[in-house]
């Protein structure tokens, strides 16, 4: 889906994160039809502008969401993704990954992603 945005109730913010893996039956904010509220894994795609609010405020507030359970940040400059993955309540797993040959194994659906893949035709 294209345009969704998602609701995050617990902190009173609509945010549209740059992928977002949804299982199905996707769940929709009530009376919306462009609003998920059921994510189970979201990327976002650093900058110089976002990096900040990505790694603190917006995963804070992504961790309030009882449906989520991973999250990527993926570097634009350089090949690089760190990976985020809940353990417990309270509890996250990092790992990251660097160099075009590493590859990252999603924890919520099963797909692995090369990160020569991912940053193909990307020059840095």
């Amino acid at each position: 889906m294209t345009d969704q945005r998602l609701w995050v109730p617990e902190r009173n913010i609509y945010t549209y994160p740059d992928v977002m893996i949804v299982p199905k039956p996707v769940e929709l904010q009530p009376g919306r039809k462009d609003t998920v509220i059921n994510p189970i894994a979201i990327a976002e795609v650093l900058s110089d502008l976002t990096e900040a609010y990505d790694r603190g405020e917006k995963f804070a507030a992504y961790r309030t969401i009882a449906t989520f359970q991973e999250y990527l940040l993926i570097d634009q400059y350089q090949p690089h993704v760190e990976q985020y993955v809940k353990q417990s309540a309270n509890q996250w797993l990092f790992t990251e990954y660097n160099g075009l040959e590493a590859r990252v194994s999603l924890a919520t659906v099963a797909v692995e992603i090369a990160l020569a893949d991912l940053y193909e035709n990307v020059e840095f």
